[in-house]
């Protein structure tokens, strides 16, 4: 048997959101026989590292921030010799791209890009200089991975890269882990506390994310089926202006925030429909899960990935475009198909309208 491929994986840190959890996916699925499998957390190494696999070996850089961790990270490519780099977030793409002079030669970098470069630099309240980021260091990576072919058509057009460097691969996910989550009610830590309907939404609390879209959406909804409860589950910048807009909108015994959960799919019993409300985003595990799960889904047209996913799929709706109004129309046609269905023909019923 020959040599086994040396693989680092890097991420910021574990428990941050879908570009850890596809790291971890990844070091967890890599055949143990053909590679040797390090992954390297630059920014903080303690949390959520009972889903690794003991065959991986974990380097904790104990950077501040991704930016300050250059020279850990130059000292341990050095140190461990990597035959391939594979980094899975922007800036931390950014990073090791502008590093790989220092790293071993042979050394290649694979890069996975998370989002639509197009929707980034367009809606990404991103700094000026982002767009000569990408133009200049993408460059110098040996192949770029797209989630979808979407995707991987506006990185081409947009960077002005060949297509030969770009590589269309879907995020991995868990399948069976998936599966008997959606096959075991109750196992959840917050579970549904009425009849419903029941929606779930997980993801980052940031702006691009678009709850602030759908609680505003929710308070339509609840018109006409009054007993639908939401949780969002998810960590981020934008918790503290949910939670008062969750206020504002007399919405606060209607909808949770849990924060971050390492699996959501445990919400999945008793969910009645995932909801994906982002204004812009590439092609993210969340909706991959979901999908997965046998979930029905309404989901906003934020990217071609997203429109390629669901076009055809059975109880999937796709809004016609990112509002408010768009998503609470949308949720209202997939409600009141869900209401006739065996599936949920116990689970809710929308208010009855007094006869005139």
């Amino acid at each position: 048997m020959g040599q086994s491929l040396r693989v680092l994986i890097l991420v910021p840190h574990l428990g941050g959101g879908g570009a850890e959890r596809v790291a971890t996916l990844v070091a967890e699925g890599l055949s143990k026989e053909k590679y040797e499998v390090h992954l390297g957390l630059v920014t903080e190494g303690n949390r959520k590292l009972e889903i690794l696999p003991p065959p991986v070996t974990i380097h904790r850089l104990g950077a501040r921030r991704v930016r300050s961790g250059a020279i850990p990270l130059v000292r341990l490519v050095r140190r461990i010799r990597p035959d391939v780099v594979l980094s899975g977030a922007a800036h931390l793409n950014f990073l090791v791209l502008l590093l790989r002079p220092m790293f071993p030669k042979k050394t290649r970098i694979l890069i996975r890009q998370d989002a639509t470069v197009s929707s980034v630099l367009a809606f990404g309240n991103v700094p000026w200089y982002t767009s000569l980021l990408y133009r200049s260091l993408y460059r110098r990576a040996d192949h770029i991975i797209c989630q979808s072919r979407a995707m991987a058509d506006d990185l081409a057009r947009e960077l002005r890269l060949g297509k030969e460097r770009i590589a269309v691969l879907p995020n991995p996910v868990d399948l069976e882990a998936i599966r008997a989550a959606a096959a075991a009610p109750g196992q959840a830590p917050a579970c549904w506390l009425g009849p419903g309907p029941h929606l779930l939404a997980v993801g980052r609390l940031a702006r691009e994310k678009g709850f602030d879209l759908l609680l505003e959406a929710l308070v339509t909804v609840r018109e006409r089926f009054p007993r639908t409860e939401m949780i969002i589950a998810g960590a981020g910048p934008e918790e503290a202006a949910l939670k008062a807009q969750c206020r504002s909108l007399g919405l606060e015994e209607a909808v949770r925030l849990p924060g971050y959960v390492q699996r959501p799919y445990i919400f999945y019993a008793g969910a009645s429909l995932f909801v994906l409300s982002s204004r812009y985003e590439g092609l993210p595990n969340a909706l991959l899960e979901a999908a997965a799960g046998g979930l029905p889904i309404v989901a906003t047209p934020a990217s071609g990935g997203i429109v390629e996913l669901l076009r055809n799929r059975k109880k999937s709706w796709l809004t016609p475009e990112v509002s408010a109004a768009s998503l609470a129309s949308t949720l209202l046609k997939a409600l009141d198909d869900l209401s006739t269905s065996q599936r949920n023909r116990r689970s809710f019923s929308p208010a009855k309208v007094p006869e005139a």
